[in-house]
């Protein structure tokens, strides 16, 4: 007799991968698609980066084992930058470096499940990036969306949240600027509800550099003990500061007992950042010029995008922070739209729900072309 055939875990297709109909008749326009569904920068890194890379193995950067954690010098970097960009002071200590963001953002709910096994559960906003549900299901545990308001802003009301779901919370995300809906939430409450209930607070800061409205802001100083750290951890890239999404450079840092323990779990697993590829952050952190000039593009280019789609009957908004645009489709078809826009502007754009269903009848547009690009679609809609 056979054994009964037993399902596993089957990952979901990958939202961006539905695309794919419609990148083929967006490339049938003379002059081909411009694809604004995924946030991958098209702009050049620093001089300063490319230099180090270049000039790694001087130092024998690219020949031994890399820290886990990152060098003292990189560690110091981040705490440096965190400060000029913040006012908040970090000690290196509770600094660590991550592989680009996605990986640790994918592996935190499994490795806090191994640090406090009676927890079960990961919170994360109803709209918002999807692999934070994706870690939990990685990690087999429970995905919770929180709601969010009209705002796209968490809901954290002592409803928004049931008592039990709070008591079975192994972390908390929360994302500001936002993606896909560019709000800045309020980090402060957030903490405050985290600490409260005796939850971890994952900020998922990637966008901070990109913030329209205010300065940007980061969880970590807001009350607390260990100078607003406890509780918190903020989590950083520089794939959108700095156009180095290739080069898998990110950073978390904030309660130093998590700190340490993510440090040692990651040594033991042999997450490294490439010696050479912890060099050119450390020049990218360095040159504050270059990302204040790509965060002005990113804005221009935000701007554009909001005249060509209201070209085409579509609103807006300039989101509060971010690289992307949020606008609700005619009717609530994302899909029509999304398809019109491949059809009549050769521009692939995401539809809504793959953010969650709170995402539903909503597109989501990526600042990530050059402006020529753009004023290629705008022409195709007589946007001039």
């Amino acid at each position: 007799m056979m054994a009964a055939e037993v399902a596993g875990f089957r990952p979901p297709p990958y939202p961006y991968e539905r695309l794919k109909p419609l990148r083929a008749q967006a490339a049938a326009l003379a002059g081909g698609a411009i694809d604004l569904s995924v946030g991958s920068p098209c702009d050049p890194p620093s001089p300063a980066v490319m230099a180090a890379l270049a000039s790694a193995d001087q130092g024998g950067a690219t020949r031994g084992y890399p820290s886990s954690a990152g060098s003292p010098a990189a560690r110091q970097a981040v705490a440096a930058w965190t400060e000029h960009r913040f006012d908040v002071h970090v000690n290196p200590e509770q600094v660590a470096l991550c592989i680009g963001t996605k990986e640790l953002v994918a592996g935190l709910p499994a490795w806090l499940h191994l640090k406090d096994p009676s927890r079960d559960t990961v919170l994360y906003p109803e709209l918002a990036y999807p692999t934070y549900e994706m870690g939990a299901l990685l990690a087999g545990l429970r995905p919770v969306p929180v709601p969010v308001d009209d705002n796209f802003r968490l809901r954290l009301s002592p409803d928004a949240v049931s008592a039990a779901d709070a008591e079975r919370a192994l972390v908390m995300w929360v994302n500001s600027p936002g993606n896909p809906a560019g709000q800045l939430d309020d980090l402060a409450a957030a903490a405050a509800w985290g600490r409260a209930r005796g939850v971890l607070v994952a900020s998922d800061e990637c966008y901070a550099e990109h913030t329209w409205t205010g300065p940007p802001r980061t969880i970590l100083g807001h009350g607390g003990g260990d100078g607003g750290m406890s509780g918190v951890l903020a989590v950083h890239s520089l794939s959108k500061r700095s156009n180095l999404a290739g080069l898998r450079f990110g950073w978390y840092m904030g309660d130093p007992e998590v700190v340490e323990f993510l440090r040692d779990v990651r040594q033991h697993a042999g997450f490294m950042v490439p010696g050479a590829a912890q060099l050119a952050g450390m020049a990218a952190l360095a040159d504050q010029a270059h990302a204040d000039a790509q965060s002005q593009r990113y804005r221009q280019r935000l701007e554009r995008l909001r005249h060509i789609l209201a070209a085409v009957g579509v609103t807006a908004p300039m989101p509060e922070g971010g690289i992307y645009l949020w606008a609700p489709a005619p009717g609530g078809d994302a899909w029509g739209l999304a398809t019109r826009l491949a059809i009549e502007a050769g521009m692939i754009v995401s539809p809504g729900e793959f953010y969650g269903p709170a995402g539903a009848g909503f597109i989501r547009v990526a600042a990530v072309a050059p402006m020529d690009r753009l004023d290629l679609v705008a022409s195709r809609v007589g946007a001039g």
